[in-house]
């Protein structure tokens, strides 16, 4: 006999005696009954031992062994001793081995009480069970683990297996539960998510299915939504039910805290197929992307499309920011923002869908959420130019480039005309009289041959020659260009056109002011992809009063576009002395963007796309960063056996910062179409053996329902056993034969 056996008290049961009694009638193996058998049911001549346990007084025997002894009943089942109880004492007769399991398995139903387990016959079963087939382990260690205190009862491992599951969950990022039904999978990680949420470690939990008895199509079922995905999610809501007040059910899944959905609808955070995306060659639609594909981060980098994903028809909202820019999505598409507290505070974005702002989007006078901008301007391949970009933007601000006459330039500051003439190989700036100065190709001595002006031959292969004040526009070669050729044609336009604007107790803007529509447009772009932001407005021509040219009065012919703009640290908007010492004065403040609405706009066939950025984001239109990703959340995929290979891969890649994932399935269960392999079964070939990802495989002894569920389960493994070994005797040509003689 061990130790324990022998008299050593357990731990932190002082007053748990055990005694061992040895017997030499029974040490000989004495036949009373004739049967070869000596009492206790023993071989004969096995050595056999008595070991008396004293029970401490502070525990009820009642609550040892059941009402009317139904807990001994279980207990004398399980092992082959004979026990018997007088007072609190417990007498066990048995082998040595026995005994010994005896002894241990009460020293852990009492240390099982001392911790506040309720024992049943399921748990004395239970730990005799995993006492015998696990060694070191001790139940009492595995039954009184509490994942969850809910509606009056504690949620606990009810298996080792199970334990080893829960513990999985806290030490990786993607649990695979795989295991026949009734062994807790979707149960545990349900009560791991709402631990989860009400320590605060997650924003949201997602709970998800494939409905696949429908196809994944639920059209053709009667109601709404929720209705017609009812049958498919119950098993979820009933497991909720279980955990949280009902009443408050409703409000977490109105906030989106709590999202339960078919796997089809839990991708749907799309845009509609024709939403530019923003690439390093320029924008394209959403809907021609394919994975591989690069798009812009908000790191102003190219990221890889890793996931394209048809949503079919969805209802669409266009969402607005506060300096008119906007774009098209899903009421379930996903938007990183930042309240003012989140902002104070230092906390990372939050992750909301469009649905959930809806109505939601100002506090007291306050804009409610902001959305983040490029961290760095936006790269986009470096391409040769035929003008300094600096220059360019000199020209299009004050330059004119008509065709009727040589190109000119008019500006009151000597230091612009200078700049100009030094960027210009080739070319003389010539002072003319007032403001006026006259762009000459500087001739060569002896020359006679009329040459064309270098600035009209580039204004004429850039498509500006002849444009005037209201039609001047930025060619495309400079606005997707590398960051300072676009930087240099924004200095030059706001050198002559712009300016800083300063006001008493407030941070230094910017000002840009164009009769031409499409160079504002332009102004916006190299503002937004250099990080910063742009608020435009129109003073209308009509009724405005007329300026003074000379002293005399001059109307205005043309709508002025105002743009006032703000830019990131670090970038420089001026090269001009005079404005650039008056901004770094005032200091310019931090570009900000907070959304402004958020209105239906009908339905569109949409797509979603998976990026591989670290934060998941990507640059949609007019430069609003949104990703579809799954961040702060802990999300649980039931029945993964029904997933193909494609959703599996799916929705893995929607895996975002600070979430968890748990993937349950029964591979024995699967009710995909014949021929269509389980990305359940796949992604164990996949995946196994990467860091931070846990399959975890539970068996029938893990079965916390009837007991003879786990019979069941049993049987069809044996039967599956069989069918196949036969198979495999028969072989193909036997299966063949028997085929055509049936």
């Amino acid at each position: 006999m061990g130790e324990r056996a022998r008299g050593a008290v357990p731990r932190g049961f002082e007053s748990l005696k055990l005694t061992d009694i040895r017997n030499d009638d029974l040490h000989a193996g004495i036949d009373p009954n004739g049967d070869g058998q000596p009492a206790g049911g023993e071989p004969l001549g096995e050595p056999r031992s008595q070991v008396k346990i004293v029970i401490p007084p502070d525990h009820s025997m009642v609550s040892l062994l059941g009402s009317g002894d139904e807990l001994l009943h279980v207990v004398e089942r399980e092992f082959a001793a004979d026990i018997h109880v007088r007072g609190n004492e417990i007498t066990a007769t048995g082998t040595p081995a026995e005994t010994a399991l005896v002894t241990a398995f009460f020293d852990e139903l009492v240390d099982l009480l001392s911790k506040g387990a309720d024992l049943t016959p399921d748990a004395v079963e239970r730990s005799a069970a995993m006492l015998r087939a696990e060694r070191g382990v001790r139940p009492a260690d595995v039954l009184t683990v509490g994942i969850l205190s809910a509606r009056g009862r504690t949620i606990r491992p009810k298996t080792l297996n199970q334990k080893r599951y829960a513990d999985a969950i806290d030490k990786h990022t993607i649990v695979f539960s795989i295991g026949p039904a009734g062994t807790g999978k979707t149960y545990l990680a349900m009560a791991k998510a709402v631990k989860a949420l009400q320590a605060k470690e997650f924003n949201r939990i997602i709970l998800t299915r494939p409905a696949v008895e429908a196809g994944e199509r639920l059209g053709f079922l009667p109601g709404t939504l929720y209705e017609k995905i009812d049958p498919y999610l119950r098993p979820l809501y009933d497991a909720l039910h279980d955990m949280l007040d009902p009443d408050s059910i409703p409000r977490l899944m109105g906030a989106g805290t709590i999202e339960i959905a078919p796997l089809a609808y839990m991708r749907g955070r799309c845009q509609p197929v024709g939403t530019p995306v923003l690439t390093p060659e320029g924008w394209r639609p959403i809907g021609e992307l394919a994975v591989g594909d690069l798009v812009i981060g908000s790191d102003g980098e190219p990221t890889p499309v890793i996931g394209v994903y048809p949503q079919g028809e969805k209802d669409i909202y266009r969402l607005t920011t506060q300096d008119g820019a906007s774009t098209l999505c899903s009421g379930d598409h996903l938007w990183a923002v930042a309240t003012r507290d989140d902002r104070r505070r230092g906390k990372p974005l939050r992750v909301l869908t469009t649905r959930e702002m809806i109505g939601n989007l100002r506090k007291a006078h306050y804009h409610r959420y902001e959305l983040p901008l490029h961290t760095a301007p936006v790269r986009f391949p470096h391409r040769q130019v035929p003008m300094d970009p600096y220059a360019l933007g000199l020209l299009l601000g004050d330059g004119c480039l008509t065709g009727a006459t040589t190109p000119s330039f008019a500006t009151q500051d000597a230091e612009l005309a200078a700049a100009l003439g030094e960027l210009l190989p080739g070319m003389q700036v010539r002072h003319k009289i007032g403001p006026d100065y006259v762009l000459n190709r500087v001739r060569t001595p002896g020359e006679v041959i009329t040459i064309e002006n270098p600035v009209t031959g580039v204004a004429r292969r850039l498509g500006l020659l002849g444009v005037r004040s209201e039609t001047k526009f930025v060619p495309g070669d400079y606005l997707f260009n590398s960051a300072d050729v676009r930087l240099g044609v924004l200095q030059g336009l706001l050198d002559t056109d712009g300016g800083p604007v300063t006001q008493q107790d407030r941070t230094c803007r910017i000002q840009y002011t164009t009769t031409s529509p499409r160079l504002r447009d332009d102004v916006i772009f190299l503002v937004r992809s250099l990080g910063g932001v742009a608020y435009h407005r129109v003073r209308l021509a009509f009724g405005r009063a007329p300026g003074l040219a000379n002293g005399r009065p001059v109307a205005h012919r043309n709508d002025a576009y105002v743009i006032d703009i703000r830019l990131p640290g670090g970038v420089q908007p001026f090269r001009l002395g005079r404005k650039l010492e008056k901004y770094h004065v005032a200091a310019g403040g931090r570009p900000m963007r907070f959304i402004d609405s958020i209105e239906p706009v009908g339905t569109a066939e949409c797509v979603c796309i998976a990026v591989a950025a670290a934060d998941s984001l990507y640059t949609t239109e007019d430069f609003l960063l949104t990703h579809n990703t799954l961040n702060d959340s802990f999300i649980i995929l039931d029945e993964a056996q029904n997933t193909s290979a494609e959703q599996m891969k799916m929705f893995l890649t929607r895996l975002g910062f600070g979430s968890r994932v748990v993937v349950t399935g029964d591979v024995t269960q699967v009710d995909l179409p014949p021929g269509q392999v389980s990305g359940l079964r796949v992604v164990q070939d996949i995946l196994d053996g990467i860091d931070d990802i846990a399959f975890v495989r539970l068996t029938s002894h893990d079965v916390v329902r009837h007991r003879l569920v786990g019979k069941i389960v049993d049987a069809y493994e044996r039967y599956d056993a069989r069918e196949r070994h036969a198979q495999q005797r028969i072989g193909p040509a036997g299966r063949q034969g028997k085929r055509k003689g049936g």
